[in-house]
């Protein structure tokens, strides 16, 4: 048997066993009542405190740079294919692709189904009026003007984070975990893309990477947005993968804060949320709040908003559409307007404190 021929088979032979673990795994985790909660308590934090701590000694991220190297390869091997037989190419994409997979069962996949944050916390949602909804944005408004006037500004009104955005949210999350037992752990500083034009032309302000068990965040977007962001992203690491839970993690983690710039991200990222739902469900409500807001804080939401706008396009409908079929895929059925779902927690935390 040829060296060739013995290399084939052991790449095919490996690509098998992961991609028969890897659905074993993932059927398990659906399927199997109370596998899903095991791992991710037990095992998950394993490789977070393995890999992810070991990733975490790089001040970029490596997930970033792994792109960069694979698309690197796939152009080289592209160009190497001339002459060279199809299947080994084939071969080639299999391996990395079981690899991959596996890497994204173990490490994200598995965790879509275990018991939610406000099961375990015991923040039970509940069905509230528009006057609910109404208190608790009042509420939130109080909090974003009180915020509005600690934080440093720029020369156009904006929030400037004048903190290391990565060394803070690990401080702010690590601070609620002591409250949260579920949320306590070890947590690698979340990363800044060195080109966050990836993340802004997906209208995407941040990304976990379960390949390498890292938080990033997108730079270029407005201060203001950056620790909010930071905390949600890092809130997978904890295996909390379902979107609106991260965005309620983040917003309890950076009102918690003692940090002006994270408690202003918090409190004016759940007053948007919140006041989205009540511009639907009381106009005159939302209106009479809106005025409300302090004259500082419009042009941190301008500045978002033109932000964004500048990346309207095709790249970003697929995105967004991409990210939908992802998301109910893995069981979250509104898709990414579970994003959204925040508000529902929120007015629950509300509830329970008052």
């Amino acid at each position: 048997m040829g060296k060739d021929r013995r290399i084939s088979k052991k790449k095919t032979r490996i690509s098998i066993v992961l991609a028969a673990v890897s659905v074993i795994l993932a059927v398990s985790g659906r399927v199997v009542p109370g596998f899903a909660q095991w791992y991710g308590t037990h095992l998950y934090p394993l490789w977070v405190g393995s890999i992810g701590r070991l990733m975490g000694y790089f001040p970029f991220s490596v997930s970033e740079m792994l792109l960069y190297v694979l698309l690197a390869w796939v152009i080289r091997g592209i160009a190497k294919s001339v002459g060279r037989r199809a299947a080994d190419c084939l071969l080639d994409l299999a391996l990395l692709a079981a690899a991959l997979w596996f890497l994204y069962v173990v490490n994200c996949g598995i965790n879509y189904h275990k018991n939610s944050f406000s099961e375990m916390s015991g923040i039970r949602v509940n069905e509230y009026t528009a006057e609910e909804l109404r208190e608790v944005c009042q509420w939130l408004t109080e909090q974003v003007s009180v915020y509005s006037g600690k934080v440093e500004r720029g020369s156009e009104g904006e929030m400037l984070l004048d903190i290391p955005a990565g060394e803070y949210a690990v401080k702010t999350m690590e601070e609620l975990g002591r409250e949260y037992p579920e949320l306590a752990g070890y947590y690698p500083q979340p990363k800044k893309l060195v080109n966050s034009w990836i993340l802004s032309v997906q209208h995407l302000s941040g990304i976990y990477s379960p390949f390498t068990i890292e938080a990033n965040y997108n730079g270029d977007m407005q201060d203001y947005y950056i620790p909010f962001t930071a905390c949600h992203e890092l809130s997978h690491l904890r295996g909390f993968m379902q979107e609106q839970e991260a965005n309620f993690i983040a917003y309890l983690a950076c009102i918690g804060s003692e940090e002006a710039a994270f408690a202003y991200s918090g409190s004016l990222s759940g007053w948007t949320q919140c006041m989205n739902v009540l511009y639907r469900a009381d106009y005159d409500a939302w209106e009479e709040l809106r005025e409300q807001l302090p004259a500082e804080v419009e042009a941190d939401l301008q500045l978002n908003r033109e932000f964004w706008a500048k990346y309207d396009g095709r790249i970003a409908e697929v995105s967004n559409r991409v990210n939908d079929t992802y998301l109910k895929a893995n069981g979250q059925k509104d898709g990414v307007e579970s994003y959204n779902r925040m508000v529902d927690l929120i007015v629950a935390y509300y509830k329970m404190k008052r």
